[in-house]
């Protein structure tokens, strides 16, 4: 019995060091993000992370605004993360104009995460590994925070699941996995990666009404 009440109590106290967050691929108002902060959803949102970059080859017209706002409604982290246009080529001039289109509306970021997921990606896995260095050099040489977000699947298809530069250079990773747990349990190793950083738990939920993802960091 006291086994089990130590138990029950770490798990309490690991729950009270976690916080949660969103991330975005829609414009929110400062409203929003304010109710966002309170009761309007999942619990209180701590951390943002926004789309800043599309597949389509260019700056998120929403994401610095967006930005703008969650920092404004008093989030005090928040991040960006880039949805690359592989066919785009120029994966480094993608980090370098993501980059300089916010600093330019002085839309302040912590980090930038580079979305590894999806379809466009070329069955050349040396290719895609090749695209993925270039982003991430370019962010090292622009002096960005980054970090990855894919999961194992994910990683695997586009650059095998055991490609590990990113992590080699100190990239952190953010996993999806819609399993409604705010716990890092279910993580399987892949890509160097033996620890995730942050994990997008709960999808396409609408809170505050907005569409948002639900994240757990610990």
């Amino acid at each position: 019995q006291e086994r089990s009440n130590k138990s029950i109590m770490l798990a309490a106290w690991a729950a009270a060091l976690s916080i949660t967050g969103v991330d975005v691929s829609t414009a929110l108002s400062e409203s929003q993000w304010t109710c966002l902060q309170g009761t309007g959803g999942q619990g209180p949102v701590e951390f943002a992370v926004v789309r800043v970059w599309q597949e389509g080859g260019h700056a998120d017209p929403d994401g610095a605004a967006t930005i703008k706002h969650a920092r404004a409604a008093g989030i005090k982290f928040v991040d960006g993360y880039i949805f690359p246009c592989v066919k785009c080529g120029d994966a480094a001039g993608q980090v370098q104009k993501t980059k300089g289109h916010l600093e330019g509306v002085a839309a302040k970021f912590g980090m930038l995460w580079y979305d590894i997921e999806g379809t466009s990606w070329s069955s050349d896995k040396s290719a895609n590994q090749a695209f993925i260095k270039a982003m991430v050099e370019e962010g090292k040489k622009l002096g960005v925070s980054a970090g990855i977000y894919a999961n194992w699947n994910s990683w695997s298809e586009i650059v095998g699941r055991d490609w590990s530069y990113p992590s080699s250079q100190g990239l952190p990773v953010w996993y999806p996995h819609y399993d409604d747990s705010a716990s890092f349990s279910d993580f399987q190793a892949f890509g160097g990666w033996s620890k995730p950083n942050i994990k997008q738990y709960l999808g396409d939920k609408t809170s505050c009404s907005a569409g948002v993802d639900y994240n757990y960091y610990p």
